[in-house]
Protein backbone atom coordinates (compact mmCIF):
# COMPACT_ATOMS: atom_id res chain seq x y z
CA UNK A 1 0.00 0.00 0.00
CA UNK A 2 1.82 3.67 -1.06
CA UNK A 3 0.80 6.90 0.27
CA UNK A 4 -0.17 9.70 -2.08
CA UNK A 5 -0.14 13.39 -0.67
CA UNK A 6 -2.52 15.90 -2.96
CA UNK A 7 -1.55 19.07 -2.19
CA UNK A 8 -3.25 22.33 -3.31
CA UNK A 9 -0.87 25.34 -4.51
CA UNK A 10 -0.53 28.13 -1.63
CA UNK A 11 -2.80 31.46 -1.33
CA UNK A 12 -3.06 33.11 -4.66
CA UNK A 13 -3.57 36.90 -4.73
CA UNK A 14 -7.80 37.75 -4.44
CA UNK A 15 -9.67 40.77 -5.99
CA UNK A 16 -12.96 41.75 -3.68
CA UNK A 17 -15.13 41.13 -5.16
CA UNK A 18 -13.58 37.63 -6.27
CA UNK A 19 -13.12 37.08 -9.95
CA UNK A 20 -13.13 33.87 -11.91
CA UNK A 21 -9.71 32.40 -11.79
CA UNK A 22 -9.83 29.34 -13.85
CA UNK A 23 -6.07 28.82 -15.66
CA UNK A 24 -5.04 32.59 -15.11
CA UNK A 25 -1.08 32.54 -14.23
CA UNK A 26 -1.57 34.54 -10.60
CA UNK A 27 1.80 33.95 -8.03
CA UNK A 28 1.61 33.05 -4.91
CA UNK A 29 1.42 35.68 -2.10
CA UNK A 30 3.98 35.76 0.57
CA UNK A 31 1.53 33.96 2.81
CA UNK A 32 0.85 31.68 0.10
CA UNK A 33 4.62 30.83 0.24
CA UNK A 34 4.60 30.33 4.18
CA UNK A 35 1.97 27.60 3.73
CA UNK A 36 3.94 25.74 1.19
CA UNK A 37 7.13 25.49 3.52
CA UNK A 38 4.68 24.14 6.20
CA UNK A 39 3.38 21.73 3.86
CA UNK A 40 6.90 20.67 3.01
CA UNK A 41 7.70 20.35 6.51
CA UNK A 42 4.98 18.00 7.04
CA UNK A 43 6.01 15.39 3.99
CA UNK A 44 9.55 15.86 5.44
CA UNK A 45 10.57 12.46 6.57
CA UNK A 46 7.45 10.73 5.13
CA UNK A 47 9.91 9.10 1.76
CA UNK A 48 7.86 10.80 -0.82
CA UNK A 49 10.28 10.02 -4.11
CA UNK A 50 8.48 11.58 -6.79
CA UNK A 51 6.54 15.08 -7.09
CA UNK A 52 4.51 15.74 -9.52
CA UNK A 53 2.74 19.38 -10.62
CA UNK A 54 0.32 21.09 -12.76
CA UNK A 55 2.16 23.65 -15.22
CA UNK A 56 0.59 26.86 -14.00
CA UNK A 57 3.02 29.06 -12.33
CA UNK A 58 1.40 28.57 -8.87
CA UNK A 59 1.72 24.87 -8.69
CA UNK A 60 5.11 25.41 -10.48
CA UNK A 61 6.10 27.79 -8.02
CA UNK A 62 4.71 25.34 -4.80
CA UNK A 63 6.64 22.21 -6.03
CA UNK A 64 9.55 24.09 -6.76
CA UNK A 65 9.23 24.83 -2.77
CA UNK A 66 8.49 21.25 -1.45
CA UNK A 67 10.81 19.90 -3.83
CA UNK A 68 13.93 22.00 -2.45
CA UNK A 69 13.13 21.11 1.25
CA UNK A 70 12.80 17.46 0.03
CA UNK A 71 15.39 17.64 -2.66
CA UNK A 72 13.09 16.45 -5.06
CA UNK A 73 13.31 17.83 -8.63
CA UNK A 74 9.06 18.71 -9.66
CA UNK A 75 7.64 16.85 -13.02
CA UNK A 76 5.33 19.22 -14.69
CA UNK A 77 2.03 17.23 -16.08
CA UNK A 78 0.07 19.11 -18.14
CA UNK A 79 -3.13 17.35 -17.36
CA UNK A 80 -3.28 18.49 -13.80
CA UNK A 81 -3.81 22.27 -14.95
CA UNK A 82 -7.04 23.76 -13.55
CA UNK A 83 -10.40 24.41 -15.15
CA UNK A 84 -10.18 26.62 -18.10
CA UNK A 85 -12.56 29.06 -17.73
CA UNK A 86 -12.24 30.31 -21.27
CA UNK A 87 -14.53 33.60 -21.57
CA UNK A 88 -15.30 34.12 -18.11
CA UNK A 89 -11.72 34.21 -16.92
CA UNK A 90 -11.22 37.74 -15.25
CA UNK A 91 -14.61 38.56 -14.81
CA UNK A 92 -16.80 38.42 -11.72
CA UNK A 93 -20.10 37.22 -11.07
CA UNK A 94 -21.93 40.04 -11.55
CA UNK A 95 -20.08 40.73 -14.64
CA UNK A 96 -20.65 37.27 -16.23
CA UNK A 97 -24.30 37.86 -15.28
CA UNK A 98 -24.47 40.90 -17.32
CA UNK A 99 -21.95 39.82 -20.59
CA UNK A 100 -23.62 35.86 -20.15
CA UNK A 101 -27.23 36.58 -19.75
CA UNK A 102 -28.68 33.25 -17.93
CA UNK A 103 -25.71 31.29 -18.23
CA UNK A 104 -24.30 31.53 -14.55
CA UNK A 105 -27.51 30.14 -13.53
CA UNK A 106 -27.35 27.04 -16.26
CA UNK A 107 -23.61 26.31 -14.91
CA UNK A 108 -25.66 26.35 -11.77
CA UNK A 109 -28.01 23.88 -12.88
CA UNK A 110 -25.72 21.61 -14.39
CA UNK A 111 -21.58 22.03 -12.58
CA UNK A 112 -20.58 18.72 -14.00
CA UNK A 113 -21.19 19.71 -17.54
CA UNK A 114 -21.18 23.28 -18.04
CA UNK A 115 -18.76 24.99 -20.02
CA UNK A 116 -18.28 28.68 -20.21
CA UNK A 117 -17.38 29.98 -24.22
CA UNK A 118 -14.32 28.89 -25.07
CA UNK A 119 -13.77 27.23 -21.47
CA UNK A 120 -14.10 23.35 -20.65
CA UNK A 121 -16.37 21.90 -17.56
CA UNK A 122 -15.79 20.01 -14.66
CA UNK A 123 -16.24 16.98 -16.15
CA UNK A 124 -13.68 17.24 -19.27
CA UNK A 125 -11.20 18.31 -15.85
CA UNK A 126 -12.50 14.92 -14.89
CA UNK A 127 -11.28 13.03 -18.31
CA UNK A 128 -8.33 14.67 -18.69
CA UNK A 129 -6.80 14.91 -15.20
CA UNK A 130 -8.08 11.27 -14.29
CA UNK A 131 -5.66 9.33 -16.54
CA UNK A 132 -2.71 11.50 -15.14
CA UNK A 133 -3.19 10.72 -11.92
CA UNK A 134 -3.97 7.13 -12.17
CA UNK A 135 -0.77 6.71 -14.52
CA UNK A 136 1.07 8.11 -11.69
CA UNK A 137 -0.29 6.71 -8.67
CA UNK A 138 -1.31 2.98 -9.46
CA UNK A 139 1.87 0.39 -8.32
CA UNK A 140 3.89 3.08 -6.50
CA UNK A 141 7.23 1.77 -5.24
CA UNK A 142 7.33 5.05 -3.00
CA UNK A 143 4.89 8.14 -1.74
CA UNK A 144 3.88 10.23 -4.75
CA UNK A 145 3.34 14.11 -3.88
CA UNK A 146 0.95 16.00 -6.50
CA UNK A 147 0.53 20.01 -6.36
CA UNK A 148 -2.29 20.89 -8.25
CA UNK A 149 -5.55 23.12 -7.89
CA UNK A 150 -9.01 23.15 -5.76
CA UNK A 151 -10.74 21.91 -8.91
CA UNK A 152 -8.56 19.25 -10.00
CA UNK A 153 -8.25 17.79 -6.76
CA UNK A 154 -12.14 18.06 -6.11
CA UNK A 155 -12.92 16.03 -9.65
CA UNK A 156 -10.13 13.48 -8.60
CA UNK A 157 -11.56 12.99 -4.85
CA UNK A 158 -15.03 12.52 -6.44
CA UNK A 159 -13.91 10.17 -8.97
CA UNK A 160 -12.44 7.86 -5.94
CA UNK A 161 -15.23 8.44 -3.32
CA UNK A 162 -17.71 7.63 -6.37
CA UNK A 163 -19.60 11.32 -5.42
CA UNK A 164 -21.31 12.75 -8.31
CA UNK A 165 -19.47 15.50 -9.91
CA UNK A 166 -22.61 18.24 -9.25
CA UNK A 167 -21.46 17.81 -5.32
CA UNK A 168 -17.94 18.45 -5.86
CA UNK A 169 -17.94 21.92 -4.44
CA UNK A 170 -19.24 20.22 -0.93
CA UNK A 171 -15.65 19.51 -0.90
CA UNK A 172 -13.60 21.77 0.75
CA UNK A 173 -9.94 22.24 -0.33
CA UNK A 174 -8.33 24.99 1.16
CA UNK A 175 -5.35 26.40 -0.53
CA UNK A 176 -2.28 24.41 0.87
CA UNK A 177 -4.00 21.83 2.19
CA UNK A 178 -2.92 18.03 2.05
CA UNK A 179 -4.98 15.15 1.07
CA UNK A 180 -3.37 12.00 1.77
CA UNK A 181 -4.66 8.94 -0.32
CA UNK A 182 -3.75 5.27 -0.40
CA UNK A 183 -3.24 2.66 -3.51
CA UNK A 184 -3.94 -0.48 -3.01
CA UNK A 185 -3.81 -2.64 -6.23
CA UNK A 186 -4.93 -0.06 -8.41
CA UNK A 187 -7.90 0.35 -5.53
CA UNK A 188 -7.78 4.18 -3.74
CA UNK A 189 -9.11 5.38 -0.84
CA UNK A 190 -9.12 8.49 1.33
CA UNK A 191 -7.46 8.29 4.39
CA UNK A 192 -7.42 12.32 5.44
CA UNK A 193 -8.94 15.37 3.26
CA UNK A 194 -8.19 18.75 3.57
CA UNK A 195 -5.47 19.02 6.02
CA UNK A 196 -5.03 21.88 6.45
CA UNK A 197 -1.31 23.27 8.49
CA UNK A 198 -2.50 27.09 9.55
Amino acid sequence: MSEIYLIRHGEITQSSPRRFVGQTDLPLTDRGREQIERVALFLTGRGVGRLLCSPISRCVESAGIIGAVLGIAPEIVPDLREIALGAWEGLTVDEVRERFPGRYEARGRNLAGFRPPDGESFADVQRRAWPAFETAAVDLDEPLAIVAHGGVNRVLLCRILGMPLENLFRLEQHYACVNILREDDGEFRVATMNHWAE
